[in-house]
């Protein structure tokens, strides 16, 4: 089964829309997912029957490589945002689903302790690749999640996950690599990075950096074969990013209009709802 890449779109747009205004939920059964990022922490809420209610999201440096390395900053801002859904919607929120980058298994207590501390109850722990494909729904192929720190990945056949792998690359390079070229500041160069009508500029700076995650994908693909590659996660959002993966891996590769939403939002589908 192929992704219809219209639907992703479309779903992930009423994401987006939940961020401006709450869609009333249609049961009363809420599910949360909580996406704790390296450049980003995102939260958002679902119905019973997966229809987004509500999203929030705040950029935060509290991770690293899908790691926490700040569990206070963590916990504060999954509580800051929790509490800003709860205004909005009206209702409180208990359970939450979280997710991990491949690989890092070990630090799952953290994830579930930043969620606890923040009041909610974890019902379900998921790989983030997983995650997006609640939302891509493929049967065969390979998913790649490409966030602040680390490129992950999980190949699929008949539905199932056989194999996942995450390595050290994502946008954070991209930020050091122009910082470097540019003599400027690491935050600076996430500003620029930011504002996609820089993206056609610095493209030629940062390609290595992208090339570099093709080779990731190609050294734990290249047993596999794939036929295409699906994209999700922040660092997706550079523009023209597919073109450079897909010259350098020779398959297509299809990415939504916003991959940033497509694993927060896989990862609520996860959650086992309470009232």
């Amino acid at each position: 089964m192929h992704m219809d890449i219209t639907a992703v779109n479309n779903y992930i747009r009423q994401i987006e829309e939940s961020e401006a205004k709450v869609i009333n939920p249609i049961s009363d059964k809420l599910k949360v997912g909580v996406d704790l990022g390296t450049a980003y922490i995102v939260v958002v809420v679902l119905d019973e029957h997966n229809n987004p209610v509500a999203c929030e999201k705040r950029a935060a440096d509290v991770l690293k490589d899908g790691v926490v390395v700040d569990f206070i900053g963590a916990a504060n801002i999954v509580s800051e945002l929790k509490s800003t859904l709860e205004s909005r919607i009206g209702r409180a929120l208990s359970q939450c689903a979280v997710a991990m980058p491949p690989g890092t298994q070990s630090s799952t207590k953290t994830h579930v302790y930043v969620a606890e501390s923040a009041g909610l109850s974890v019902t379900c722990i998921l790989d983030e690749p997983s995650a997006a494909n609640s939302i891509y729904n493929i049967s065969n192929g390979v998913i790649v999640d490409i966030g602040g720190g680390t490129t992950g990945l999980a190949v699929l056949r008949d539905g199932e996950v056989v194999y996942t792998a995450d390595e050290a690359t994502g946008g954070t390079h991209i930020s050091l690599v122009l910082a470097g070229n540019r003599g400027i500041s690491y935050t600076d160069a996430e500003k620029i990075k930011l504002d996609s009508s820089n993206h056609n500029e610095i493209l030629p700076i940062v390609r290595p950096v992208l090339e570099k995650m093709a080779s990731i994908i190609k050294a734990h693909t290249s047993s596999v074969a794939p036929e295409v590659i699906y994209l999700c996660g922040g660092t997706c959002c550079f523009t023209g990013m597919e073109k450079v993966l897909e010259a350098e891996l020779g398959v297509p590769v299809i990415k939504p209009e916003n991959p940033l939403l497509i694993t927060p939002a896989g990862i609520a589908m996860n959650c086992i709802p309470g009232l």
